[in-house]
């Protein structure tokens, strides 16, 4: 019962619907059908996120750019050399696609909703994470996509240059129109962010089943047992270990304030599940997709869980630091 507390309520039909997938695949004339509907779910959830994003949003925080510029460092430029370094040296005997799905999350934008919430728990900078992590995800409709051409082609990996153009026009094209329909829809988005959110998690959960299923089809349980998933979580837990200690110890080397510290520590230590498995869905063969994305999953639910307990943490540090200050005002 306590796996179940920690585990939030998405995570949890996550793998309901991974365990439907593997009971109960998509097959013959389903199979075009969810492809369209999942299709047309991420061009919805694209065109939300336009919307929902101001252009106040995209062009503030510049005052504060040497935290951004390291935030988009963090997230595009050290987190994939991490990950080309480790497929360049697979320690493990696993298969391949696990390689290949690890360097993929590295590339990855970062998460906005819950980068932006652990650095408000934290007691950090929220109006600087607001725009990181915006940011991050806006970028990486461009660089994530490039890097899967560049980065992974490097590693042998699928996935080209041509590709980029199907997603600039899957994902970027309902981003922009969603973005320049705000004057008429930008209200209604405001007034129903929940049904915005149920629109983000819905495509997520399409795309799981559509490539789970296909994934099931092809054995993908026959070549992932007990210790594959062992290795994933193992890489997961040293991955954001040592980019979290690169970020805290970066933070501190350039002189940021506590809050910035915060504010770097949570948004450049995320990946974004969101942008991840639509993007995966269209840059890569569905049959490899769900191999491809376990990495990602298991990932996510991992920084959710270590990032709730240190954002507690410093929750604390604050705190304490903010009662010594009252003190030390009171003495004087």
């Amino acid at each position: 019962m306590k796996l179940f507390r920690i585990l939030d309520p998405f995570t949890l039909t996550l793998i309901s619907v991974v365990l439907l997938a593997s009971l109960f695949p998509a097959r013959g004339g389903f199979v075009p059908f969810f492809e369209g509907l999942t299709t047309a779910a991420i061009a919805l959830l694209f065109f939300m996120h336009g919307a929902k994003l101001s252009r106040e949003a995209i062009v503030a925080g510049g005052s504060h750019w040497r935290l951004h510029l390291w935030v988009m460092c963090s997230t595009f430029v050290i987190f994939p050399v991490l990950g080309v370094l480790f497929a360049w040296w697979a320690p493990v005997n696993v298969d391949p696609a696990l390689y290949t799905g690890f360097l993929y999350l590295c590339i990855l934008p970062a998460t906005v909703q819950s980068a932006i919430a652990f650095t408000s728990m934290a007691g950090g900078n929220v109006a600087a994470a607001v725009c990181s992590a915006s940011a991050s995800s806006l970028l990486g409709i461009f660089l994530s996509p490039l890097l899967v051409g560049l980065v992974m082609n490097m590693h042998g990996a699928e996935g080209n240059l041509d590709q980029v153009g199907k997603i600039m026009l899957q994902l970027l094209l309902p981003f922009v129109l969603g973005h320049l329909s705000r004057p008429w829809t930008g209200a209604f988005v405001a007034k129903h962010k929940k049904w915005i959110g149920k629109t983000d998690q819905t495509s997520i959960l399409l795309v799981v089943y559509s490539a789970f299923s296909e994934a099931v089809v092809n054995g993908i349980w026959n070549k992932v047992g007990v210790g594959s998933l062992l290795f994933i979580v193992v890489v997961s837990l040293v991955l954001l270990a040592i980019i979290i200690a690169i970020n805290v110890f970066a933070a501190r080397s350039f002189g940021f304030s506590k809050a910035d510290e915060i504010t770097i520590v949570f948004c450049g230590s995320k990946k974004s599940l969101a942008n991840g498995i639509p993007m995966a869905n269209i840059l890569f063969p569905t049959s490899v997709i769900g191999m491809m994305v376990l990495p990602l999953m298991i990932f996510h639910q991992l920084q959710l869980m270590i990032c709730s307990v240190l954002a507690r943490r410093y929750q604390r540090q604050t705190q304490e630091l903010q009662a010594q200050e009252k003190a030390r005002a009171a003495k004087a």
